[in-house]
């Protein structure tokens, strides 16, 4: 019998890739088995529903850090996610472990986040019976609610990544504490931080809320004095402090460990809570407020797929309007609370 494609490339990636790789044959499959595909692995396969998703799309109108912005260059939730892609993709490929793998958890990771970014997120977490975490959330969404409830029936792999993804400011970079199955997790992980870190210190740079200068000296002596500098410094030395430690842990080295959680305690305490850029998002805690009010007494204007798992109405009203756009929710609120005029 002849060969697939896809075997073929199962066995190119068993003669090239790293002992610690996830192989794609390897895979501890899906909730519901599929037939394989001929052409790719289940991880690539697994990439390709997540771009093709309306989770995915709706990501080009969520925020990242500043809220529905104007100018052309400021990152949304879906830039951000490209940005973490490609950096994972680079260390995944320096280090040989499974690339379309590391893509497909890297373009998954946020599918859960809500509009109005991470004040979103607080609103909701504040509201709903047993907290509400993006992270969580995300794997809700590949789960249970793509494709009207069906979901998108991603492998054991994909979904456990996107589930450990997140570190908030105390979490732990490594990942230490968490069962994090596979390599290829861990660096969609750390570079998740490596990402939003950098690009956010850049848009604020945009914004005028900091200067360049204002890094702590440690962090521009030791990592760099821009993004470029910096992205560069911090995956060169994730690469090769994890090599030198023999894939035993995947991090950085203890001299730029340190510049850089200096660097992370500055944009939270100098970006993240700046009133500047908080003012807007303290209005969108209170849109939230109303639609999830709205929503938990007509549950009937909620799309019918919603209901499947007969979850509890306030992980319903959750799951739907975390599925917002920045946007859609701004105009919803609109077309709901404020009065409309009469136009002859």
């Amino acid at each position: 019998m002849t060969e697939s494609l896809r075997e073929q490339y199962e066995k190119i990636e068993e003669k090239v890739l790293s002992p610690f790789a996830m192989l794609s044959k390897n895979s501890k499959g899906r909730d519901k088995e599929e037939e394989p595909c001929s052409i790719r692995t289940c991880f690539q396969r697994d990439r390709d529903r997540i771009i093709h998703s309306k989770s995915f799309r709706r990501l080009k109108h969520k925020t990242q850090v500043f809220l529905a912005p104007v100018g052309d260059h400021y990152r949304t939730r879906l830039t951000h996610t490209l940005e973490v892609s490609q950096i994972a993709r680079t260390i995944a490929r320096a280090l040989r472990l499974n690339e379309d793998l590391t893509e497909a958890i890297a373009l998954g990771h946020d599918l859960g986040h809500t509009p109005f970014g991470h004040a979103g997120e607080s609103v909701l977490d504040r509201l709903v019976e047993g907290g509400f975490k993006h992270y969580h959330q995300s794997v809700r969404v590949v789960k249970y609610l793509e494709k009207k409830g069906e979901g998108l029936n991603l492998t054991f792999e994909v979904v456990d990544g996107i589930g450990k993804h997140s570190k908030g400011r105390s979490g732990d970079l490594e990942g230490k504490s968490l069962d994090i199955a596979t390599y290829e997790a861990k660096i969609v992980r750390i570079s998740d931080m490596v990402a939003y870190l950098n690009h956010d210190f850049d848009d604020a740079v945009r914004a005028e809320v900091v200067k360049e200068n204002d890094l702590p000296e440690i962090v521009r002596k030791r990592i760099g004095k821009t993004t470029r500098e910096r992205i560069n410094t911090l995956v060169n030395d994730i690469v090769f402090f994890t090599l030198e430690k023999k894939y035993k842990e995947v991090g950085m080295s203890p001299e730029i460990k340190e510049a850089f959680l200096i660097f992370k305690d500055y944009m939270y305490d100098n970006i993240y809570s700046n009133q500047k850029v908080k003012k807007e998002f303290i209005k969108s805690e209170r849109v939230l407020e109303f639609l999830f009010e709205f929503y938990m007494k007509h549950p009937e204007q909620i799309p019918k797929f919603y209901f499947k798992r007969n979850d509890p109405n306030d992980r319903i009203v959750a799951d739907f309007i975390s599925g917002m756009t920045d946007t859609f929710a701004i105009n919803t609120f609109e077309k709901l609370f404020i009065p409309q005029r009469w136009i002859f």
